[in-house]
């Protein structure tokens, strides 16, 4: 028998049933695809509630919509009922939402999210993550600067949630993270297989000034331009380039940072193991000027052997010229070996020693008594200095520039520049000295007032003058000027004139 029911209790039970089927506004609600038409798929999402989605919706970036009549799918019911009394739905808002719900747990728990680089906008990329777009810096897409983009964008890879907040709606994600850790697994990986002294094959990949890095399969090892070779190597280019594949040797390991320095001149036999046998002291042997410094010149005598001509072997003349003046880089040039310190990998090698001592040269062409012709190189207060050959030069005393009075009188008859006679009166290989007298080039005229009297004989001479330097002194008519320095000469206060002093004055 029927059940009768007051008209309160059916309003009741059908507002109930309204609100158990009527789906609420603002979620995410399932539905079915009953129709696609014009671009548009038309989903019945219950109660005779119908919307539409744009197909392009459906899709992927990139991608075409996979989608067909009788699909159930999940969209966000926006709004119940628009101006022509259909449903308001998003199935990009659907996604969205559920990608939200998924990311905060990736995020939470630290794993990583798939997605797709679909834009570029300032400072970085967009990249959908399956219903949600999150911003991509530009210092996070690779590990290394990236120039062209081109070949990520739509491609689906894994990406690290660095941060998002739901509700501004931003999420920032990195590349970079996920290549790092990939690449520290197989770091870890390839150097747990290397071995110091180890030999192995890798790729050039960048150059730098002072060596290049070396792909060694996954983990890049430096490679120092001093262990590139033997010999000096002023820039890597010079013996390497890019994308170059060699056999470098593993010189050390760390562990803590993944450091490894490699060598490849460690591969080849060292040339100094021979140096003390192919290279005796006073040998001479013929070079290449590779490098000069303010101190001297580094000269190559083969690839990995270099010795320093220090600036005092450089020249028997030129004392204080800098090494640049002498010899110029690539110069070939013949040094002779001075010292081999083999622990310090040391050569001194001598450019001056190559060639005889000028001044032992000038003694055996010109003995003492010689005449001899040279140009005024300089003038100062104590004589002459005059250029002789191979660039020496010899010097002339005021003593010794005149018989006849005092050498001050007379020095200013001189000029640089000038051609002047001498005679060679001594020759001091030794310290490099070189005496000339031009006074003795008419002959010694004491030799014709004075026979018998030798150098260091004991003469008594007439003062004739007495002057703050010295006394002028008359021997048998031949005048000369006695210096208190080369021969001290006490004049008594009291004495007024040069003929009240002495006539016995003598200078021993």
């Amino acid at each position: 028998m029927a059940q009768n029911i007051s008209m309160e209790e059916f309003e009741a039970l059908l507002q109930e049933s309204f609100e158990i089927d009527t789906p609420e506004e603002g979620s995410v609600v399932k539905g079915k695809v009953i129709a696609i038409e014009a671009g548009q798929a038309i989903i019945d999402v219950g109660y005779k509630m119908e919307g539409r989605v744009d197909l392009k919706e459906f899709a992927d970036p990139g991608e075409e919509a996979e989608i067909a009549v009788g699909d159930t799918v999940e969209v966000f019911l926006r709004a119940a009922e628009n101006a022509r009394g259909e449903a308001v739905i998003s199935r990009e808002m659907a996604r969205r939402e559920e990608a939200w719900d998924r990311l905060e747990k990736a995020y939470a728990d630290e794993e990583r999210v798939d997605g797709a680089i679909f834009g570029r906008v300032k400072g970085g990329f967009t990249v959908d993550l399956g219903g949600a777009v999150a911003f991509l810096p530009g210092s996070q897409v690779d590990v290394r600067p990236v120039r062209d983009a081109g070949p990520l964008m739509g491609l689906k890879q894994p990406f690290q949630v660095l941060k998002m907040d739901r509700r501004r709606g931003n999420i920032v994600v990195s590349r970079r993270a996920i290549l790092e850790e990939s690449r520290a697994e197989q770091r870890a990986e390839v150097i747990g297989n290397l071995t110091e002294g180890q030999a192995v094959d890798g790729v050039v990949k960048n150059i730098t000034e002072y060596g290049a890095f070396v792909d060694l399969g996954g983990v890049d090892g430096l490679l120092h331009v001093t262990d590139m070779a033997w010999r000096r190597v002023n820039h890597p280019s010079e013996i390497l380039t890019i994308g170059e594949t060699i056999k470098v040797q593993v010189i050390k390991i760390n562990k803590e940072t993944h450091r490894i320095s490699l060598g490849m001149k460690q591969l080849q036999d060292d040339p100094w193991d021979a140096v003390a046998a192919k290279y005796p002291l006073d040998s001479v042997h013929k070079g290449r000027v590779t490098n000069i410094t303010d101190y001297g010149a580094f000269v190559e005598l083969e690839a990995g052997v270099e010795g320093l001509v220090h600036v005092s072997e450089m020249s028997w003349t030129k004392k204080n010229v800098h090494p640049g003046k002498i010899v110029s880089t690539s110069q070939e040039v013949e040094v002779m070996v001075l010292e081999i310190d083999g622990s310090k990998r040391r050569v001194s090698l001598g450019l001056k020693q190559t060639m005889r001592n000028p001044w032992e040269v000038f003694a055996e062409n010109n003995p003492v008594g010689k005449e001899v012709e040279g140009e005024v190189k300089n003038i100062t207060e104590f004589g002459l200095f005059i250029g002789l050959e191979n660039e020496i030069d010899g010097m002339v005393h005021l003593s010794d520039l005149t018989w006849e009075g005092r050498g001050e009188d007379v020095i200013g008859d001189y000029h640089k520049g000038e051609m002047v006679q001498a005679v060679v009166t001594e020759v001091d290989v030794e310290k490099e000295r070189i005496s000339l007298s031009v006074k003795a080039l008419g002959g010694d005229p004491f030799a014709e007032v004075a026979d018998g009297v030798k150098r260091g004989s004991i003469i008594t001479v007439e003062v004739t003058a007495i002057e703050e330097g010295g006394v002028e002194v008359d021997y048998e008519g031949m005048k000369s000027f006695i210096r208190r320095s080369t021969c001290p000469v006490t004049v008594l206060s009291n004495v007024q004139s040069a003929s009240a002093l002495a006539t016995s004055l003598t200078c021993v």
